[in-house]
Protein backbone atom coordinates (compact mmCIF):
# COMPACT_ATOMS: atom_id res chain seq x y z
CA UNK A 1 0.00 0.00 0.00
CA UNK A 2 2.82 2.40 0.86
CA UNK A 3 4.42 1.66 -2.51
CA UNK A 4 1.32 2.91 -4.30
CA UNK A 5 1.18 6.19 -2.39
CA UNK A 6 2.78 8.95 -4.37
CA UNK A 7 5.60 10.61 -2.47
CA UNK A 8 5.16 14.35 -2.28
CA UNK A 9 8.35 16.28 -1.64
CA UNK A 10 8.60 17.99 1.72
CA UNK A 11 8.04 21.73 1.47
CA UNK A 12 11.01 23.78 2.54
CA UNK A 13 11.37 27.52 2.81
CA UNK A 14 14.23 29.36 4.45
CA UNK A 15 15.96 32.69 4.20
CA UNK A 16 19.64 32.00 3.60
CA UNK A 17 20.85 35.60 3.55
CA UNK A 18 19.54 39.18 3.38
CA UNK A 19 21.88 41.86 2.05
CA UNK A 20 22.16 45.20 0.31
CA UNK A 21 23.13 44.62 -3.31
CA UNK A 22 23.34 48.31 -4.27
CA UNK A 23 22.51 51.64 -2.66
CA UNK A 24 22.58 55.26 -3.80
CA UNK A 25 21.65 58.61 -2.27
CA UNK A 26 21.72 61.82 -4.29
CA UNK A 27 20.86 65.32 -3.15
CA UNK A 28 21.54 67.42 -6.25
CA UNK A 29 20.04 70.68 -4.94
CA UNK A 30 21.52 70.79 -1.45
CA UNK A 31 22.20 73.08 0.33
CA UNK A 32 19.76 75.48 -1.40
CA UNK A 33 16.76 73.32 -0.46
CA UNK A 34 17.63 73.53 3.25
CA UNK A 35 16.96 77.25 3.17
CA UNK A 36 13.44 77.23 1.75
CA UNK A 37 10.02 75.91 2.70
CA UNK A 38 9.84 72.12 3.03
CA UNK A 39 6.76 71.06 1.05
CA UNK A 40 7.88 67.76 -0.48
CA UNK A 41 6.15 65.50 -2.94
CA UNK A 42 7.51 62.00 -3.26
CA UNK A 43 7.19 59.13 -5.66
CA UNK A 44 7.94 55.49 -5.03
CA UNK A 45 8.96 52.98 -7.68
CA UNK A 46 9.26 49.25 -6.93
CA UNK A 47 10.71 46.49 -9.05
CA UNK A 48 11.48 42.85 -8.31
CA UNK A 49 14.06 40.69 -10.05
CA UNK A 50 14.40 36.95 -9.54
CA UNK A 51 17.61 35.09 -10.28
CA UNK A 52 17.56 31.30 -10.28
CA UNK A 53 20.81 30.32 -8.53
CA UNK A 54 20.47 26.53 -8.57
CA UNK A 55 17.85 23.84 -8.11
CA UNK A 56 16.23 25.17 -4.94
CA UNK A 57 17.96 28.54 -4.35
CA UNK A 58 16.77 31.89 -5.65
CA UNK A 59 18.05 35.41 -5.33
CA UNK A 60 15.23 37.92 -5.07
CA UNK A 61 16.19 41.58 -5.51
CA UNK A 62 13.73 44.25 -4.44
CA UNK A 63 14.56 47.56 -6.09
CA UNK A 64 13.16 50.60 -4.29
CA UNK A 65 13.53 54.09 -5.74
CA UNK A 66 12.21 57.11 -3.87
CA UNK A 67 12.30 60.54 -5.50
CA UNK A 68 11.40 63.60 -3.44
CA UNK A 69 10.85 67.00 -5.03
CA UNK A 70 10.15 70.44 -3.66
CA UNK A 71 8.48 72.39 -6.41
CA UNK A 72 10.36 71.53 -9.59
CA UNK A 73 13.66 70.80 -7.80
CA UNK A 74 14.78 67.35 -6.77
CA UNK A 75 15.49 67.26 -3.05
CA UNK A 76 16.85 63.71 -3.07
CA UNK A 77 16.77 60.37 -4.79
CA UNK A 78 17.30 57.13 -2.87
CA UNK A 79 17.83 53.86 -4.70
CA UNK A 80 18.14 50.61 -2.78
CA UNK A 81 18.50 47.10 -4.11
CA UNK A 82 17.68 44.90 -1.13
CA UNK A 83 18.36 41.26 -1.90
CA UNK A 84 17.89 37.89 -0.30
CA UNK A 85 18.81 34.32 -1.03
CA UNK A 86 15.94 31.94 -0.42
CA UNK A 87 15.85 28.14 -0.29
CA UNK A 88 12.49 27.06 -1.70
CA UNK A 89 11.79 23.39 -2.39
CA UNK A 90 8.79 21.09 -2.72
CA UNK A 91 6.27 23.72 -3.78
CA UNK A 92 4.15 23.24 -6.92
CA UNK A 93 4.86 25.63 -9.80
CA UNK A 94 1.63 27.60 -9.26
CA UNK A 95 2.75 28.46 -5.71
CA UNK A 96 6.38 29.21 -6.57
CA UNK A 97 5.54 32.36 -8.59
CA UNK A 98 3.62 34.07 -5.77
CA UNK A 99 6.30 33.09 -3.26
CA UNK A 100 9.08 34.64 -5.35
CA UNK A 101 7.04 37.57 -6.66
CA UNK A 102 5.12 38.55 -3.52
CA UNK A 103 6.12 36.73 -0.35
CA UNK A 104 9.92 37.15 -0.66
CA UNK A 105 9.70 40.87 -1.59
CA UNK A 106 7.39 41.42 1.40
CA UNK A 107 10.11 39.91 3.62
CA UNK A 108 12.76 42.17 2.07
CA UNK A 109 10.73 45.40 2.17
CA UNK A 110 11.26 46.21 5.89
CA UNK A 111 15.02 46.05 5.36
CA UNK A 112 14.81 48.35 2.34
CA UNK A 113 12.49 50.72 4.23
CA UNK A 114 15.06 50.98 7.04
CA UNK A 115 17.89 51.74 4.59
CA UNK A 116 15.81 54.46 2.90
CA UNK A 117 14.92 56.04 6.25
CA UNK A 118 18.53 55.98 7.48
CA UNK A 119 19.92 57.51 4.27
CA UNK A 120 17.33 60.29 4.22
CA UNK A 121 18.12 61.28 7.81
CA UNK A 122 21.87 61.13 7.15
CA UNK A 123 21.26 63.45 4.20
CA UNK A 124 19.89 65.97 6.75
CA UNK A 125 16.29 65.67 5.59
CA UNK A 126 13.23 64.92 7.76
CA UNK A 127 12.70 61.23 8.39
CA UNK A 128 10.86 59.36 5.64
CA UNK A 129 9.17 56.12 6.60
CA UNK A 130 7.69 54.25 3.67
CA UNK A 131 4.21 52.85 4.15
CA UNK A 132 3.53 49.13 3.96
CA UNK A 133 3.22 47.74 0.44
CA UNK A 134 0.77 44.98 -0.47
CA UNK A 135 3.00 42.80 -2.62
CA UNK A 136 0.27 40.17 -3.04
CA UNK A 137 -1.93 42.75 -4.75
CA UNK A 138 0.96 44.07 -6.89
CA UNK A 139 1.87 40.53 -7.97
CA UNK A 140 -1.76 39.75 -8.87
CA UNK A 141 -1.99 42.99 -10.89
CA UNK A 142 1.25 42.17 -12.70
CA UNK A 143 0.04 38.66 -13.55
CA UNK A 144 -3.23 40.06 -14.86
CA UNK A 145 -1.44 42.66 -17.02
CA UNK A 146 0.95 40.03 -18.36
CA UNK A 147 -1.95 37.70 -19.22
CA UNK A 148 -3.72 40.54 -21.07
CA UNK A 149 -0.54 41.39 -23.01
CA UNK A 150 0.00 37.75 -23.95
CA UNK A 151 -3.63 37.47 -25.09
CA UNK A 152 -3.23 40.59 -27.25
CA UNK A 153 0.07 39.37 -28.72
CA UNK A 154 -1.01 35.79 -29.19
CA UNK A 155 1.08 34.44 -26.32
CA UNK A 156 4.36 34.53 -28.24
CA UNK A 157 6.30 36.66 -25.77
CA UNK A 158 8.82 34.89 -23.53
CA UNK A 159 8.23 34.96 -19.79
CA UNK A 160 9.88 37.87 -18.03
CA UNK A 161 10.94 38.56 -14.47
CA UNK A 162 8.28 39.73 -12.08
CA UNK A 163 8.23 43.51 -11.93
CA UNK A 164 6.21 45.83 -9.76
Amino acid sequence: MADKQQQTPERQFSVQRVYIKDVSFESPNAPELFRGDWTPKHSLNLNTRINDLDKDHYEVVLEVTVTVKVGDKTAFIVEVQQAGIFNIAGFPEQELGPMLGAYCPSLLFPYAREVVSDLVVKGSFPQLVLQHVNFDMLFAQHQQQRAQQEAQQGGTEPAEAVQH
